[in-house]
């Protein structure tokens, strides 16, 4: 070709060069992204899958309460041998709702929702148990009515109050029995009041969670009971001390007439 003579090509193609370079770029371009395309898939489905499992653990932290308050439903309406499976099954219903109510509201509830502050009985910091009581008996008041009411509904009173034994583990019968060897001589009237604090404290304390929050309501009614010991011509410090006493008294006489051990002889 004549020098100073001019190629003419469509204007919308490229030069030879410039057309093998954008043809390689195509070509790069297309083997990269099949390359990348298995591992996008890959890393979209382990997200995927990533995301799944982490969802799973609030799945099964949600059922497992949920497990466990049948459970514990179906025990305690067992133990009452009412040979009905209707009834059976409204007992356990209503227990199960409660327990599955007071476990979360405990849950959504910390301590941390109490300001810390002054015990205004004892002017002591609130401690976190403290703290934990007041978030807890904010729940609402219904909480605690539909499990009376449906418990009313379906039992008879002493079973009532099985049922309601069974959430505190039988604590008014321990603790009345306490009462009774601390003061031997304690009169029907004094038990009567003293039994009427310990039921209070079984039927409010059924909406706590676990038993150092339901120990904790016990003992605002065992300070109740001591204070009327108190008023009504007792010293409840004096009865607890000769108690305590003679437990000692007995324990030590015990181990003193204790058979001795005989000794291994020495070789």
């Amino acid at each position: 070709m004549a020098a100073g003579s001019i190629t003419c090509r469509p204007p919308h193609l490229p030069q030879p060069a410039s057309f093998a370079t954008a043809m390689n770029k195509q070509l790069i371009t297309a083997t990269i992204a099949a390359a990348l395309l298995p591992l996008a898939c890959s890393s979209a489905y382990s997200q995927a899958a990533t995301s799944t499992t982490a969802a799973a653990p609030s799945v099964a932290a949600q059922a497992k309460p949920a497990a466990e308050a049948a459970q514990k439903a179906a025990d305690w309406t067992a133990s009452l041998n009412l040979h009905d499976a209707q009834k059976e099954a409204a007992v356990q219903a209503v227990i199960a709702a409660h327990l599955k109510a007071i476990w979360a509201y405990n849950d959504a509830h910390p301590y941390t929702e109490t300001p810390a502050g002054l015990n205004p009985a004892t002017g002591r910091p609130l401690s976190q148990l403290d703290r934990q009581l007041v978030a807890v008996s904010a729940m609402p008041k219904a909480i605690h009515d539909n499990l009376m009411s449906g418990l009313r509904q379906q039992l008879t009173p002493p079973q009532v109050e099985a049922i309601l034994d069974k959430y505190t583990i039988g604590k008014v019968a321990f603790t009345l029995s306490g009462y009774r060897a601390i003061v031997p001589d304690l009169t029907p009237t004094e038990e009567e009041v003293i039994l009427a604090n310990l039921k209070q404290a079984r039927e409010q304390a059924v909406d706590f969670k676990g038993m150092k929050q339901i120990s904790a309501i016990f003992e605002i009614y065992k300070d109740k009971n001591e204070a009327y010991l108190n008023t009504h011509g007792r010293n409840w410090r004096t009865l607890f001390k000769a108690y305590v006493d003679a437990v000692n008294a007995r324990k030590a006489a015990d181990k003193a007439n204790a058979p001795a051990t005989p000794k291994t002889p020495s070789e």
